[in-house]
């Protein structure tokens, strides 16, 4: 069994983890959202919208374990190109991806009503991965752990 403070550091490292690929999503949504067609706007607003929410709660939870809560790159590399409103939408469905990895990495390193929150998230971003791409994988938030690190939007140096 694990001693408190090293569950409390599996949860710091999980939930800034998760911080950062908030970030990135919300990040992407950006470029979602310019190039999405005037069809599917709303949703990609409604989910920048979830991304900024969920990174809120996340750096105060963050605070209040005793972090410093992980800040922004100034910008991310895309995995593709992003020309057009079919490219936006499998854009979003690999942030979403993404997001639900980091998000069941928090279930694995939390425990209550932290552990439950988590799964909620990590339920959000599935649904909204089905949506933008069509279709659901077998168990989401942990198929995502067998793409390329490069399918995922990260920090540009």
């Amino acid at each position: 069994m694990r001693d408190e403070q090293d569950e409390k550091a599996a949860g710091v490292e999980a939930y800034q983890a998760a911080l950062r690929a908030e970030h990135a999503a919300i990040y992407g949504y950006g470029v979602v959202g310019g190039r999405i067609g005037e069809d599917r706007r709303n949703e990609a607003r409604a989910a920048y919208d979830a991304h900024r929410a969920r990174r809120d709660e996340l750096q105060r939870t963050v605070r209040d374990l005793g972090g410093t809560p992980a800040q922004a790159e100034a910008a991310y590399a895309l995995p593709f190109p992003v020309p057009d409103s079919p490219a936006a939408a499998r854009l979003a469905a690999q942030l979403e991806d993404r997001v639900a990895g980091v998000y069941a990495d928090v279930v694995r390193a939390t425990e209550g009503a932290r552990r439950r929150a988590a799964a909620d998230a990590l339920r959000e971003a599935a649904v909204r991965a089905v949506r933008w791409r069509g279709g659901s994988v077998a168990f989401p938030g942990l198929a995502e752990r067998h793409e390329p690190a490069s399918a995922a939007a990260t920090p540009q140096t």
